[in-house]
């Protein structure tokens, strides 16, 4: 009797099993046919077509438009940072890495679902006007610009010179909306910059040397050597390198930047795709850092992005394990440390498409949490305000007479606090030796003592 109700449980229990297994075998082949790319092609093809034919407003409709839309649709929905570029974009995208475009001068990307900027850039339009770091564009020329899209922003906001747009931002900080009447210009881009916002690279205080990278751009490892050059030609004993408000760029510049610092051999960066022909690390390939031993301050705030976050995200890890003498100060960085690989299409067109993300040397993930500074200190609005101005060439001039004075008054507390830190460690440096043959002709007293 019990050998009849085990063998009806174990019956009944194969009997689910099978009727459990073939339930999921027919679930895993509809979702598999599902997910057929000759099926949802066909589908595709069907809806295209037909929109083509009935559509009420079709009459000019191309099937390179249609197929094009569908493809910014399509890559738009990944995540903010990929997009579907037709030729006309791919050609701004170029102009943008060499250095010369038409616009405004503001880096935009999405942020919480807002066209975000991310750093004006410095003489131009918007950097004159007072568009800040993290200002959300909420209308452009009238036109509202939420939900809309960084290329469809982007194609409003460029123009021809000279030509007149109005644009409103809504900024976070103070809960104030305000409306800019700007023109815009030809924006021609220096990627290396002295205090004075010039190229002549005097020296600070105590041959503090100082310069400012402004974006990563193909010339920008060789304007950043003719700059220390000058520096070292000075008697530079230590360094400010200022990457506030810098959107970011070419991940090679930001090697080559890296390798000024570093010895040959060092990691630089890494990245992870879900592919594995998208992992790779980046070394220091070249002669070792000529300045690897120089005592250098980071500036960084949340204007600094990408490429400024592989730089000072790198140059902090290889100060932690004493491999240079880096020190970051300012406020958390923007966070986009995704790598968007670009991939030129027929007929002119491209695909911008993330690929992998950044990580630091000690394997920090760059994107989403950016890189927090070693000391930090806050900016008001007021104060990155008046840095603005006062690193435009003619920028304090442009002021009323009565706000001139203030601007000219006005203090930079990071640039101050780095260059506090600066002083520390030089002093600290000249002391040592001394204090280190005080110690040793101590010994030797008490050495003598003894005897």
């Amino acid at each position: 009797m019990k050998r009849r109700i085990v063998f009806g449980f174990v019956t009944l229990v194969l009997l689910l099993n099978l009727a459990v297994g073939a339930r999921m075998f027919v679930l895993s082949a509809n979702a598999a046919e599902k997910d057929s790319a000759y099926q949802n092609i066909e589908l595709f093809s069907f809806v295209m077509e037909k929109v083509r034919k009935d559509y009420v407003d079709g009459k000019d409709l191309t099937y390179q438009k249609l197929v094009h839309d569908a493809l910014r649709g399509m890559v738009e929905q990944l995540d903010p940072h990929s997009e579907f570029l037709d030729p006309e974009k791919y050609k701004e995208l170029q102009d943008d890495t060499q250095g010369q475009f038409g616009g405004l001068g503001i880096i935009i990307q999405p942020r919480d679902g807002f066209v975000t900027v991310v750093t004006p850039i410095e003489d131009t339009p918007g950097y004159r006007a007072g568009i800040l770091t993290g200002d959300r564009i909420i209308k452009i020329d009238g036109k509202s610009a939420e939900k809309m899209s960084t290329g469809d922003a982007v194609k409003l906001l460029r123009g021809e010179p000279d030509t007149d747009i109005t644009i409103s931002i809504f900024r976070p900080s103070t809960s104030e909306t305000k409306e800019f009447h700007l023109k815009r210009a030809v924006i021609k881009v220096d990627m290396v910059k002295d205090i004075n916002g010039r190229k002549e690279f005097p020296l600070l205080q105590d041959k503090i040397g100082y310069l400012r990278i402004t974006q990563f751009g193909e010339k920008t490892s060789e304007e950043l050597d003719s700059a220390l050059k000058k520096l070292k030609a000075k008697g530079m004993t230590s360094l400010v390198l200022d990457l506030r408000w810098n959107p970011g760029g070419l991940l090679d510049q930001a090697v080559e930047v890296c390798e000024k610092f570093l010895p040959r051999g060092q990691l630089v960066v890494s990245t992870e795709g879900a592919n594995a022909s998208q992992n790779s690390v980046r070394n220091v390939t070249g002669r070792s850092g000529e300045f690897r031993n120089m005592p250098v301050a980071v500036l960084v705030n949340y204007g600094s992005a990408s490429a400024a976050e592989i730089v000072s995200g790198c140059l902090q890890d290889c100060a932690s394990l004493n491999v240079c003498k880096a020190i970051l100060v300012g406020e958390k960085t923007f966070g986009k440390g995704s790598v968007q690989s670009i991939l030129p299409l027929q007929g002119g067109a491209a695909l911008r498409l993330t690929t992998a993300k950044y990580y630091t040397p000690s394997h920090k993930v760059i994107h989403e949490h950016g890189i927090t500074p070693d000391i930090i200190v806050k900016l008001t609005d007021e104060e990155e305000r008046d840095i603005a101005v006062k690193r435009t060439v003619g920028g304090i001039e442009s002021l009323e007479e009565k706000d001139q004075e203030r601007v000219r008054n006005s203090h930079d507390p990071q640039l101050e606090r780095a260059v506090d830190v600066l002083k520390g460690v030089t002093l600290f440096t000249q002391r040592a030796p001394v204090t280190q043959e005080k110690a040793k002709s101590g010994k030797m007293a008490a050495k003598g003592l003894k005897l």
